[in-house]
Formats: structure tokens, sequence, C-alpha cells
């Protein structure tokens, strides 16, 4: 199975560097992963709709340049399904049943996914009613496709 994880922005943080690498690492056990970044477009802090409009559309066109016409993509969205780690684990293990070898996971920026990623969308995954920054959610990602793994392979991994 090959898993892209398409971020928009780079990762500068070293401790989350650390944590997505020791993850990518265990991951190599059991998939190919792939972490690619996009740049983020630079926009000053009061937007206005329609210039917040035009830099998820620009960052948008990045993210979808990365994604072949075969990946089942999964966006991370504020408004996607909420899943526990069994039913993540569960939906990665029928993908892979039925014949969907190729995962991307997509993180948008802080303004969010454009219109046009969202209809790329195959699923839209929630961690959480909270807003939290798109490079911590890359390292809690990371961890819960890990988790999926050692759940699907009945692997013991602490609860």
């Amino acid at each position: 199975m090959k898993i892209q994880i398409i971020t928009v922005g780079k990762l500068k943080e070293k401790y989350l560097k650390q944590g997505i690498a020791e993850y990518t690492k265990r991951l190599g056990a059991y998939c190919n992963i792939e972490e690619i970044e996009v740049p983020d477009e630079k926009a000053p802090e009061n937007l206005s709709e329609a210039d917040m409009q035009i830099v998820k559309q620009k960052e948008g066109e990045r993210i979808l340049s990365k994604i072949a016409a075969d990946t089942h993509v999964i966006t991370l969205e504020i408004n996607g399904k909420q899943l526990t780690s069994e039913q993540l684990a569960k939906e990665i293990d029928k993908l892979a049943t039925y014949g969907k070898s190729k995962i991307a996971f997509v993180i948008g920026g802080s303004l969010g996914l454009s219109d046009e990623v969202l209809k790329r969308s195959d699923f839209g995954l929630s961690f959480s009613k909270m807003t939290f920054p798109h490079q911590l959610m890359k390292l809690v990602l990371v961890e819960q496709v890990y988790r999926s793994f050692r759940i699907n392979r009945n692997e013991p991994y602490h609860k």
C-alpha cells in the first residue's frame, strides 16, 4: 500500500519533525509512505472573503497536482466524520482489500481546503470539532495511521 500525506506549508518545529520521522520510520514496515509539503500562499492577516478563496484555490491547485487519478483521497476537515482508531483501521483495511492501494491524506493550510480539493475528496475525516495547528495534525495523523496498521495485524499497541 502507498500512502501520501500531503500538507500545506513547511514544517519548522523540530519536536514535530522528530515525532513524524519516528512514526514514518515505523510505518515503513507496513507501507510505502511519502510526505509531500506544498508551499503555502503568503497572505496578510486580515483578508477579505474573496482573498481567502483565492489563497485556498492556489493552495488547492498545488495539492491536486500531487494526487494521481487512481488515488483514494481522505481530507482532514473539521466537519468530516469522526472515527475511532479501530474504525479508521477498518477503513484502511477495506481500501486495501478492494484494490485501493494508493491513499492520500490531505491537510490544508490555515484557511482550510479549497472547494476543488473537497470535491476531489473521497472521504472527509475529522479528528475533533476543535481547531488544531495543521503541523500538529500531521503528527497525530501519522500516529493514527501507524496504529491502524498495528490494529489490522493484531499487533500489540498501548490503548
